[in-house]
């Protein structure tokens, strides 16, 4: 449905007229640049399945299992980090849960909590600016969720935590107010045509 109605997005966000000259038949374009990424990855995943299967497993597997013996820090996988130092940042353990959970939620939002009209962030600089901050903070979380829950590590994370829902929450929503976004073009050939190629495509266009 989402495809189909709201139709998919393009890096300069701007809507595209179905059967203008910004448009390209679904096949073979599509079809071919997917089989290509496919095969890409096929062969990336094939070169770590039968090669390297264990270069992301945790040392701790190796050891014979000890019924009376927990580790004494647990790790899960690199992808479960950011949201595992969420759930640690909070004493509570059930609080520390419907955070970790919350984190992944809101994502389901983020529609309605960015209010700004402009859906690229090449025509927002200060959007821009927050997005990789948000990114750096996500990469905090997640060196965070690999060490143990004390001392400094903890303070940190339970400020990088706040960051997290603050730039969903309070940011996005706030900034579609404020920032003063760049024009968007009236094509998506447009940025990349020069002056010269802009001009002869007005005038091409007067003439028809």
């Amino acid at each position: 449905w989402a495809l189909h109605v709201p139709g998919n997005n393009n890096p300069e966000g701007i809507n595209v007229v179905q059967g203008s000259q910004d448009t390209v038949p679904f096949h073979p374009h599509y079809v071919v640049k997917d089989l290509f990424a496919l095969v890409v990855f096929m062969i990336i995943f094939a070169g770590f399945v039968f090669f390297v299967p264990n270069i992301l497993g945790h040392s701790d597997n190796y050891i014979q299992a000890n019924p009376l013996q927990t580790p004494e820090h647990i790790v899960p996988e690199w992808y479960f980090l950011p949201f595992y130092a969420i759930l640690r940042s909070v004493p509570d353990k059930l609080g520390g849960v419907i955070l970790m959970v919350s984190a992944i939620a809101i994502l389901a939002f983020l529609p309605w909590l960015d209010t700004s009209k402009v859906r690229s962030a090449k025509y927002r600089p200060l959007y821009r600016q927050f997005v990789w901050l948000f990114f750096a903070d996500v990469i905090l979380l997640g060196y965070l969720g690999a060490q143990t829950a004390d001392g400094l590590y903890l303070i940190i994370g339970r400020i990088a935590t706040i960051y997290y829902f603050v730039h969903f929450i309070v940011i996005m929503p706030l900034l579609g107010f404020i920032e003063k976004t760049k024009p968007l073009p009236k094509s998506l050939s447009e940025p990349v045509l020069t002056k010269e190629e802009r001009d002869m495509k007005a005038a091409a266009a007067a003439i028809t």
